[in-house]
């Protein structure tokens, strides 16, 4: 199997607002209510945990699908059931309002940050200056190396900036491994696929990922900032706004956080 192939994944989760309940029917959300959210990769944790959380508070779900901006873009753009998208690039989400297929701008709920890894078995250890990762490569020690696909995936050309800047790029792009979107990304770099990567900060620190190996937080100058911004697709119902409006609250805000989410508040 090339290690450059791509490989669609998707999980199922999700939650919704509080704050509205009192808009809702009192009878029990039906099949057909649950609406379809596309999700950035980088969400996969975070919103597994606001969806119990949301779940709970609200007894509504949502049915999560994750993948990468630009290929929902894509799908929304030809008219892909989604009610609402969650980006990783707000530009998305602009270009979306330009054509009239969200009902606005949308809302910024968080900026993403990103980290280099390396598996236990690596040849190299993280380091913010990637001393580690130069003397790898001086060394023919850096076989494959792992990044999501920087032609649809934001977090992968955070990535390609990033090394770009530091003078990385022209001598990792032949050991590129890219992931379709930034989750394939972490599990390359995490399996052994790969003898490191670039991937998301949020799921560097779930448990699940942690536990694989060694990472770093990359300073963010490095790369532009990584703006991820959600907006209602035209037609959305009652279960997806409440859930949009659940997201921007404290109860999603603080899970948010927890996964290494810079807030629109802290901008």
């Amino acid at each position: 199997m090339s290690y450059q192939s791509i490989v669609q994944w998707s999980l199922h989760v999700w939650l919704l607002p509080a704050a509205l309940l009192v808009v809702l029917p009192a009878q029990a959300q039906s099949t057909t209510d649950v609406p379809t959210v596309a999700a950035a990769s980088d969400l996969q944790f975070a919103l597994e945990d606001i969806a119990a959380r949301f779940r709970a508070d609200t007894k509504l779900d949502v049915k999560l699908v994750f993948g990468s901006s630009g290929n929902f873009y894509r799908q929304i753009e030809q008219g892909a059931p989604f009610q609402l998208f969650m980006s990783a690039d707000e530009g998305f989400i602009f270009k979306l309002a330009d054509l009239g297929r969200v009902e606005d701008r949308g809302a910024l709920y968080a900026v993403g940050r990103i980290v280099l890894f390396a598996p236990h078995q690596s040849s190299f250890k993280p380091d913010a200056q990637f001393k580690g990762l130069k003397s790898a490569l001086t060394n023919d020690r850096i076989k494959r190396f792992a990044i999501a696909n920087p032609e649809h995936a934001p977090y992968g050309r955070a990535a390609e900036q990033t090394l770009r800047k530091l003078g990385l790029w022209s001598s990792l792009q032949p050991k590129l491994v890219l992931g379709e979107n930034v989750s394939q990304a972490a599990q390359f770099a995490t399996s052994g696929s790969a003898d490191g990567g670039i991937f998301a900060f949020s799921l560097a620190l779930s448990p699940a990922v942690s536990k694989l190996g060694s990472y770093v937080l990359i300073p963010a100058e490095t790369h532009d900032p990584l703006r991820q911004r959600m907006a209602l697709v035209k037609g959305a119902n009652i279960s997806a706004r409440t859930f949009y409006n659940y997201l921007q609250q404290s109860g999603g805000r603080e899970i948010f956080k927890r996964y290494g989410f810079v807030l629109p508040s802290e901008i």
